[in-house]
C-alpha cells in the first residue's frame, strides 16, 4: 500500500510536490483544514511567502494540528517556507531558528550543487529563491548540508527541513529520502 502523503495548500507550490510524491508512487492529499490532516502518513509544507502561509494557518485553525500532528510522530517535510514555518518562532515544530531571505531577496536567487548527507550519487542540485537558512538549531538537530558555512538542510528525528525548492529542479531524491522516513515510522508504528 502506498504512503498517502499530505501537502499544506494554503499557497506556495504545493502542486508540484504533488506532482513529485504522486511519480514516486505516493497518494497526495491536499490539505487546507484540520480535518484534511486525519489518516495521513506524512505531511509537507510547501515554499511560498511565510507571513501569507502564517495568516492562512490562523485563518483555518491549522496551528495547533499542525503541532499535535509532528507531535504524535508524524514525518513532515518544509521546503524554503516551510523551514521557516516548523521554526521556533512559527509554528515551533523543530528545534531550529531561520532567517528569512537569509541569501537575498529575489534577484540574488541561484542554483548550485550540493552534497547532503545520505544522499547518494551525483550532487543535488538546489534552486535558492529569498532561501532561508538555519541560524540556530537545538542539540539533537543533524545538520545535512551548508551554503558557506549556512545550514540549509536539517533533521530532527522524523522532521526534515530544507531552504531550498527540489520541486522545482526535479530533483527527486529529498522526496524519496521523506518517503523514507514515512516507511520507517509506519513500521515501527506497526511493530
Amino acid at each position: 500500500m502506498s504512503a498517502l502523503v499530505g501537502v499544506l495548500a494554503l499557497q506556495g507550490d504545493f502542486a508540484a510536490h504533488g506532482k513529485m510524491l504522486r511519480e514516486l508512487g505516493a497518494e497526495v492529499r491536499e490539505v487546507r483544514v484540520p480535518a484534511d490532516l486525519h489518516g495521513l502518513d506524512g505531511l509537507v509544507i510547501p515554499g511560498g511567502e511565510s507571513t501569507t502561509m502564517t495568516l492562512g494557518i490562523e485563518r483555518e485553525g491549522l496551528g495547533e494540528p499542525l503541532r499535535a500532528y509532528a507531535r504524535a510522530g508524524h514525518p513532515v517535510f518544509g521546503t524554503c517556507a516551510g523551514l521557516i514555518m516548523l521554526d521556533r518562532d512559527h509554528l515551533g515544530i523543530m528545534d531550529v531558528l531561520a532567517t528569512r531571505n537569509a541569501f537575498g531577496r529575489q534577484v540574488h536567487s541561484f542554483e548550485e550543487d550540493l552534497r547532503i548527507e545520505g544522499i547518494d550519487g551525483p550532487p543535488v542540485r538546489a534552486v535558492f529563491i529569498r532561501a532561508p537558512w538555519v541560524a540556530e538549531h537545538g542539540d539533537d538537530v543533524e545538520v545535512l548540508a551548508a551554503v558557506d558555512g549556512h545550514p540549509i538542510a536539517v533533521q530532527q528525528g522524523n522532521l526534515l527541513a530544507i531552504s531550498f525548492h527540489p520541486e522545482l529542479g526535479g530533483e527527486p531524491r529529498l522526496h524519496e529520502r521523506f518517503l523514507g522516513l514515512i516507511a520507517s515510522a509506519s513500521a515501527a508504528r506497526a511493530g
